[in-house]
């Protein structure tokens, strides 16, 4: 990692901005396709098995229709579909016995997820992490071993994550420390606040970390009242203050991952540079982390009782494994991920 240049030092990438890390992690001539990830070395993910002394585990998986009920029109809410194995599989010519089967359908943006590296595009040029062009065709792709875009089922190839995390509680600090804060503020999260944090609980960052931000999104959604669905209609969300002092940060950082419990992991809606509100396609920290640095983005995570366990052990650093799925051309997964302490 002592090799990878800092933001600031990055090459120039003809056509990109400043701090694109493409061609960082390319070896014999072969291009990356899974980005930060390489920054989970061996010694990063036997370090980070030191974390575990309590032998207690705690998922941070949402449930998968916990959005349900604030459907975004566009993407297929998810729908649970109960079959008995008798009437199901009626047509095989044995007897089935009593037993039960179910099918899923749903949105992999839908509950708690990662974004992979191909879920939002370098706007300008249309190209995703490292040059790859997705199209319909390239990502409809039935094998990882001819699939040439940077999706979710290449981390297969390389164990997925297994490393150190460490949870910046920002919703507990501003309430301790009187500040105003809201899930559903657009609150803008920046470095000074998540270093600030950092110190008050007392978390040191490593490199290869993955970085974990609460802001009480997902607590909010479940128990939701007016005046919450008040401030959801408004559409703002709290989130990291999507800037380049942040994207400077996050690389500078090496953390392997980043991921919150928000619906964005950046504030929105989004500023341009000139100061203006912006929209989707204005999104710095999804430009900077999925598609330059090729730094996976975790959003919606269920950081509840995560966050209980850490202030209750006045500890903020754990072990985390996460699998998405295996599926070829995979853009977005739920996370499975566990902390372990």
């Amino acid at each position: 990692m002592n090799s990878v240049p800092d933001f600031d030092d990055l090459p120039l990438v003809e056509g990109m901005p400043k701090g694109c890390a493409w061609g960082v992690f390319d070896r014999d001539g072969k291009k990356d396709q899974v980005g930060t990830l390489n920054f989970l070395t061996p010694d990063v993910v036997r370090n980070a098995a030191l974390e575990v002394k309590d032998g207690v585990s705690i998922s941070l998986n949402w449930p998968l229709n916990a959005m349900n009920k604030l459907n975004i029109p566009g993407r297929l809410a998810a729908q649970h579909k109960i079959l008995y194995i008798p009437e199901s599989m009626a047509a095989l010519p044995f007897e089935q016995g009593k037993s039960w089967d179910d099918e899923l359908s749903f949105n992999t943006q839908c509950s708690s997820q990662w974004d992979s590296l191909c879920h939002f595009q370098h706007q300008d040029s249309g190209l995703a992490y490292n040059g790859a062009n997705p199209d319909k065709e390239a990502l409809s792709i039935d094998s990882t071993s001819y699939n040439k875009m940077p999706t979710l089922d290449h981390w297969h190839s390389r164990g997925c994550i297994a490393g150190r995390g460490v949870l910046i509680d920002y919703a507990s600090y501003a309430e301790e420390k009187g500040i105003e804060f809201h899930a559903f503020d657009g609150n803008r999260i920046t470095v000074e606040d998540l270093e600030a944090c950092a110190v008050h609980q007392n978390v040191e960052f490593q490199p290869g970390d993955i970085l974990i931000v609460r802001t009480g999104a997902t607590e909010v959604v479940d128990n939701m009242n007016p005046a919450d669905l008040g401030k959801m209609a408004a559409a703002k969300l709290t989130g990291l203050h999507g800037c380049e002092e942040t994207a400077r940060w996050l690389w500078n950082k090496r953390f392997a991952a980043a991921a919150s419990d928000s619906n964005s992991f950046e504030a929105y809606p989004p500023l341009k540079p000139d100061g203006s509100i912006g929209g989707m396609k204005d999104l710095v920290l999804h430009m900077y982390c999925l598609n330059m640095f090729g730094m996976p983005i975790g959003e919606l995570w269920d950081l509840k009782e995560l966050a209980r366990y850490c202030k209750e052990k006045k500890r903020y650093s754990f072990m985390i494994t996460s699998t998405p799925l295996n599926q070829p051309g995979l853009i977005g997964s739920p996370p499975n991920a566990l902390a372990i302490f």
